[in-house]
């Protein structure tokens, strides 16, 4: 068991993370890959033949395949034992979303129902919401949905105006009130439901169920990817709801609504990468056919490069997912022992809140990086809608809109880090005071050891010196003006985000070789070095753009020192390193890393 100070959101940036303190998708046991197994033969076998008829929205369709999937227990490997499910880790559930995270619209369909269709109620519901509507969640019996969205109120989601008043009798709220871009309304059992009470500042939540009076659905929206969705608006005109279908008190909807999109936010990193995985297998199975000049196009260097880039991306979002999602389970574990009025898993997302944004931003931009490459790959051919790679081109793009756009989640980054450190649960204040007073003792050059992960770690210490000068830099220019100064926070984000990755790849990597040895680790060294490497010149470049927006003088002299001290890197030739990264693909003819 991990010492438990060392599992808290955001304090990687503040102390190192030992491989033993990790897991690694190579940990997988059994019963998690026979849970995958299942998970790979439900699709091959009911969902990837009918993706076209999926498209087509064919009438009973989508909710058809989750009755299906919830026959085989996959909708409720979150939800307890006690209510038709199996109890299972986050990792374990995590795995599941990421192979089933390459279904397309269905993946849609099955994320919205097993985690905002059914989590609000098994994290927040009393016992008799529970054994009303949980059980039959679980089993797929009935469907969820999630209402928070409304015309005026997107990312501020306090905004918005259906509104909900006792009946004179006290027996019911009478709920009015629109939602929008609603996933699985076609057919959705049980909505739960964001409204103000009253003149409430800020919102309740409620369990409706579909037969409700005075509930309408606007025709399908027509979008342009993940077109087998069922995506509506919905709308409340004097909606009787029973009191007991109140969701965790008065004025806790907020609360929940951000608490959910925590979990949500993890659930879609693990989600692109089943994503991204599929993508590579139709890049490298089309390159290993392709013919040209009288070579397969996969012996190209050009498309040797492709492919090791969409490697090297998906290799850090994994390896980000899953050592995110054990601290999730090990928090829980912790939590379980002091909460007493809140879900310990819930609190747990909770707390992990800057490792989730950092999830959803780098892991939709990495698939999105992915698909484009794909469709590149395959050339003309790319851009017909008789290759599967135009599918995944289109499902992709809604990736970086979900659970919070990535701009609010690049905010999110940085803001809720510095408030982290602002209620002392990490001492960011006083090791970014630090890092800056280091500035003017920096030598020309570091001293670098000979060990190969020592210098690495070396490395992403050095990194993460750097983030924190500039943290304490912005913060003493800006203080509480710094939330408008929204392209240096996202500078700050950015860098955040590659060091959590890139420390992440690190972890796994040097874990995966004291579990397989030195000779059959070496293309997952290329990886570390092109993943470092390209970070490293990544963030560079961010801090340069945020010490060029606000530095000048003596201080810009100071922060481009250590700009240029704590971003000495290996020198890595890249070329090599990725064509014997694309190799292993080439030969198995899919991902197998």
């Amino acid at each position: 068991m991990q010492n438990k100070t060392t599992v808290r959101g955001g304090r990687f940036m503040v102390q190192a993370t030992s491989p033993a303190d990790v897991f690694i998708p190579e940990e997988f046991n059994e019963e998690q890959r026979m849970i995958a197994q299942t998970c790979q033969d439900f699709l091959d076998a009911e969902v990837f033949p009918r993706l076209d008829d999926i498209d087509h929205q064919e009438e009973g369709l989508m909710a058809g395949l989750l009755t299906k999937a919830g026959e085989l227990g996959l909708l409720g490997i979150s939800v307890d034992e006690e209510y038709m499910g199996f109890g299972q880790s986050v990792i374990t559930g995590m795995l599941a979303s990421e192979v089933l995270g390459s279904a397309h619209s269905f993946a849609v369909a099955f994320s919205c129902h097993t985690g905002i269709g059914t989590l609000p109620i098994a994290y927040y519901g009393n016992e008799k919401q529970k054994a009303k509507y949980l059980t039959k969640l679980a089993t797929g019996e009935w469907k969820g949905a999630y209402c928070l969205t409304e015309p005026g109120a997107g990312s501020d989601a306090n905004s918005g105006k259906t509104q909900a008043v006792l009946s004179e009798d006290g027996q019911h709220y009478i709920l009015n009130g629109q939602k929008m871009w609603i996933t699985n309304a076609g057919f959705a059992d049980v909505l739960t439901v964001f409204a103000k009470i009253d003149n409430d500042r800020v919102l309740s939540a409620f369990i409706l169920e579909r037969n409700f009076p005075g509930i309408t659905f606007n025709p399908e929206e027509n979008k342009m990817g993940i077109k087998g969705s069922s995506t509506r608006q919905i709308f409340f005109n004097d909606v009787r709801v029973p009191v007991e279908n109140l969701l965790a008190g008065r004025g806790q909807g907020f609360r929940i609504a951000l608490s959910i999109l925590h979990m949500g936010r993890l659930k879609l990193g693990a989600n692109v990468v089943g994503a991204a995985k599929r993508a590579i297998n139709h890049s490298v199975q089309y390159a290993n056919d392709r013919k040209q000049f009288g070579e397969k196009i996969s012996s190209f260097g050009s498309i040797q490069h492709k492919l090791a880039e969409q490697v090297i991306k998906t290799f850090a979002t994994e390896s980000a997912v899953y050592r995110a999602s054990y601290d999730v389970d090990l928090l829980a574990q912790e939590y379980k022992t002091v909460c007493t009025t809140e879900n310990p898993t819930i609190t747990a997302y909770a707390h992990m809140a800057i490792e989730s944004a950092v999830l959803k931003v780098f892991g939709s931009e990495a698939l999105g990086y992915v698909v484009d490459e794909a469709v590149q790959i395959h050339g003309g051919m790319g851009f017909s809608s008789e290759m599967p790679v135009e599918r995944c081109y289109r499902d992709s793009r809604i990736n970086r809109i979900f659970e919070g756009t990535n701009e609010i989640n690049r905010i999110l980054v940085i803001d809720t880090l510095l408030k982290r450190g602002q209620k002392k649960d990490i001492d960011l204040y006083e090791k970014a005071e630090a890092a800056y007073g280091s500035l003017t003792q920096l030598a020309a050059h570091p001293v670098l050891p000979e060990a190969y992960y020592d210098r690495k770690t070396l490395f992403i210490g050095h990194l993460k010196e750097l983030a924190l000068s500039l943290i304490h830099a912005t913060t003493q220019k800006f203080q509480r003006n710094l939330i408008f100064e929204q392209e240096i926070l996202n500078n700050l984000s950015d860098i955040i985000m590659n060091i959590y990755t890139s420390e992440s790849t690190l972890l796994r990597v040097q874990k995966i070789e004291s579990m397989r040895g030195e000779s059959a680790s070496a293309v997952y060294r290329n990886i570390l070095d092109v993943t470092l490497y390209e970070a490293t010149g990544e963030i560079l470049r961010s801090a340069m753009d945020a010490i060029n927006s606000f530095a000048a003088g003596e201080e810009r002299e100071a922060l481009v020192k250590g700009v240029n001290y704590w971003t000495v890197s290996d020198i890595v030739n890249v070329k090599e390193a990725r064509r014997r990264i694309a190799m292993p693909l080439i030969e198995e003819n899919r991902y197998t890393l």
